[in-house]
């Protein structure tokens, strides 16, 4: 039976003014929802790989963190999680071999569904983050010499922030793919410059086909890839002093720039002045022929660092490793 047209009225007009009541509350409501859209933009992350703790940084030198999102991506990318260490993480590949005949062992690993091989950089590190190093401690670790990130990201992944140092471009450009892959944009901070005891610009000799050993000495850049094509290359020289500032805690320092050790070592003498219980965890490359190169010897290093404090040092094959008593 229809309903009488008085009902029907009645229902139109309920209807009517509850869609009314709707538009004016969603108009009340919008700008809230603007207000709460712009606080949430204003929180998101920052993408230019340059954390709160970077941007406060004072850098007398003028040498800024480096912006992976404005930089050219590198290709083709070759990149996996590393196996057997407890934290596994992904790095990417800058030499790749000579393609396609002879590609570097990790592709032919990817290619047989293989992760990459542990670097030995890599498994050292987080076993000293994962023991005495890292108790009771997130603070950060300095990575100089970073190549394409095996240390710096082993110790992203456990929690640690990571301030680096590399000249290489290609190798920066890798350490981007690692940053992107590994989700460590807030805890990696990367600069494009030779750790060094003075601030300002010096001649590097890039290996092409070996970027990871490419130095600032020319013969040591040639002792062990004779065959290789050199490139000369300027790249910003900088002190770590410069960088680090007084309130972190850096918990460990590793470097590995082929002879460079004791200048890079000369630019961190405050902060490796540091008392007792607050002064870094020390790896560092002792390789007398590469030392020689750069005008200097594993002598030298050993009365800097015993003029500094650091006064128990051990070898573990080609590196030492030194602390304070």
């Amino acid at each position: 039976m229809p309903a009488p047209p008085a009902a029907s009225w009645r229902r139109h007009a309920a209807a009517a003014a509850a869609s009314s009541s709707t538009r004016k509350t969603l108009l009340l409501l919008l700008p809230v929802l603007l207000l709460l859209l712009l606080f949430v933009l204003s929180r998101a992350p920052d993408l230019t790989l340059s954390p709160a703790a970077a941007s406060s940084r004072h850098l007398s030198a003028g040498v800024r963190p480096f912006d992976c999102y404005a930089s050219q991506q590198a290709s083709p990318v070759f990149a996996s999680l590393v196996e057997g260490v407890p934290h596994p993480f992904f790095y990417s590949l800058a030499d790749m071999g000579a393609l396609p005949d002879h590609p570097h062992k990790n592709i032919a690993r990817i290619l047989k569904g293989k992760r990459f091989r542990k670097p030995d950089i890599s498994e050292t590190i987080q076993q000293l983050l994962g023991g005495k190093v890292g108790i009771g401690s997130r603070g950060v670790v300095v990575d100089v010499g970073a190549n394409v990130g095996m240390a710096s990201f082993a110790a992203a992944v456990m929690g640690f922030r990571v301030v680096a140092f590399e000249p290489v471009l290609e190798n920066l450009q890798r350490i981007c793919d690692g940053v992107y892959l590994n989700r460590v944009q807030d805890q990696v901070v990367v600069y494009h410059a030779a750790a060094s005891d003075r601030v300002g610009n010096i001649t590097m000799h890039k290996v092409i086909g070996r970027l990871d050993n490419s130095a600032i000495s020319a013969t040591g850049a040639k002792l062990a890839f004779k065959a290789n094509e050199e490139i000369a290359v300027e790249v910003a020289t900088i002190p770590l002093d410069e960088v680090i500032l007084d309130a972190e805690r850096v918990v460990l320092i590793k470097i590995d720039v082929q002879g460079w050790e004791y200048h890079v070592l000369r630019g961190a003498s405050k902060l490796l002045s540091r008392r007792k219980g607050d002064a870094p965890y020390l790896i560092y490359e002792e390789d007398e022929r590469l030392l020689q190169a750069s005008n200097s010897s594993a002598r030298e290093i050993r009365a800097f660092l015993s003029s500094v404090g650091y006064n128990h040092c051990t070898r573990h094959g080609t590196d030492a490793h030194c602390m304070k008593n």
